[in-house]
């Protein structure tokens, strides 16, 4: 990778998943789309780039588990992660995700989710840590 521009990253994230990573070049999957991953997702993902290239997209990581700075990242920048230790899907089945449950449509089940703590979650709403910063700033200023 000769960038970390993000908006330059995410075309390197899928290298690997040709067929994912063509349909992502070309703006085909939809904002929103989800990502099921197992344990220990973004294991040596140390640096932010590994969170924005998916943020780019603005996709949806469901993971049974996150590697902690990888994890970290994805919250000050935003990325919606979803921890669900005992998520079962198939490529091409539609999940539905809410704050307490991942609902997989095509199988008819749902499993728990382990929410995050409400103050890294706040972050991950605001859009992430500078975004959710500036709103702590504005809010403070307008009192």
């Amino acid at each position: 990778m000769a960038t970390v521009l993000p908006s330059e990253t995410p075309q390197y994230a899928f290298a690997d998943i040709p067929e994912f990573n063509t349909a992502s070049k070309k703006g085909d999957i939809p904002a929103g789309s989800i990502i099921v991953a197992g344990k220990n997702f973004g294991c040596g993902s140390s640096r932010e780039q590994a969170a924005s290239c998916l943020k780019g997209p603005d996709l949806v990581i469901v993971a049974r588990h996150f590697a902690r700075i990888f994890l970290q990242n994805s919250i000050n920048l935003g990325l919606r992660t979803i921890i669900c230790p005992n998520i079962e899907a198939e490529p091409g089945d539609e999940l539905e995700v809410t704050n307490e449950k991942v609902f997989n449509r095509t199988s008819g089940k749902s499993f728990d989710v382990v929410p995050l703590p409400k103050a890294r979650q706040a972050i991950i709403d605001a859009g992430g840590l500078i975004a959710y910063t500036r709103q702590l700033l504005l809010e403070r200023a307008r009192k």
